[in-house]
């Protein structure tokens, strides 16, 4: 599978980086002329933590990543706060923290460094690193950006792999290579994520597991007609039969 897994953004300490709506549109009114609101407004972006995602969608928070990225090598440079001075004020109040805080990048101001940095503006898959059941979405604009203690999954056939991911079938055998926490909570974490087998069926099966994806986005189909229709063809697919399928489906209690 084309693909690359890699972690959400981390800050460092959220309290500065990670902001509300309220917030967002206190720091916005504070700019000077409109040029700078769009441009302050440009590197704020909306993020998912872990807890608000949900199978096959998220529950947005409300919350905001100050994206005072530190820029590729090469390719993006850096943010220079000082052409932001509405985010320079707010940061200013946490600068005890910021100043003395592991991750960052070349200035407090900054967050550390991220190769993966564009990937965030990607289409990608999302998901909590610890959860009790398999809760994977789909950011289709790549508007979001998760945070640390979620991941993200950019490549090709992500409507496949979103459906595959989120069916019982994969959900029971992650159950058995899963590592967990203390309390026996399930650790997705990407070291295991990459030792599921997934099926490789025909350009045509992906394609049509691709097509319920778009009909639920379109709003053509719930989320519950999604899951029935992805899952009996992954389950078409890798020839279970019924006795198989009624256990994988009976494995955990059904979220749909």
């Amino acid at each position: 599978w084309n693909i690359k897994i890699n972690y959400g953004i981390k800050t460092g300490f959220n309290d500065a980086f990670i902001i509300s709506t309220e917030k967002r549109n206190e720091i916005l009114s504070k700019c000077i002329n409109e040029e700078e609101k769009q441009r302050t407004a440009e590197i704020i972006r909306p993020i998912l933590r872990g807890r608000d995602i949900k199978r096959y969608g998220y529950n947005w928070a409300n919350l905001w990543l100050i994206n005072t990225h530190n820029g590729i090598k090469g390719g993006v440079s850096r943010i220079e706060i000082n052409d932001y001075p509405a985010i320079k004020q707010h940061l200013d109040a946490y600068w005890d923290r910021i100043a003395i805080r592991a991750d960052k990048g070349d200035t407090p101001y900054n967050l550390r460094n991220c190769a993966y940095l564009e990937d965030l503006n990607q289409p990608k898959i999302v998901w909590g690193e610890i959860s009790d059941r398999s809760k994977f979405a789909y950011d289709f604009n790549g508007e979001y950006v998760p945070e640390a203690t979620s991941f993200l999954m950019v490549g090709e056939k992500l409507p496949y792999l979103l459906c595959v991911l989120n069916s019982p079938l994969a959900e029971w055998f992650f159950s058995k290579i899963g590592t967990t926490t203390g309390v026996g909570t399930i650790r997705w974490k990407k070291y295991t994520i990459q030792e599921l087998l997934i099926p490789y069926p025909s350009n045509d099966l992906i394609e049509t597991i691709c097509s319920y994806v778009e009909s639920y986005v379109s709003g053509l189909i719930s989320i519950k007609e999604l899951a029935e229709q992805a899952n009996s063809k992954i389950y078409q697919i890798t020839g279970l039969n019924p006795e198989e399928i009624k256990y994988v489906e009976n494995f955990y209690p059904a979220l749909l």
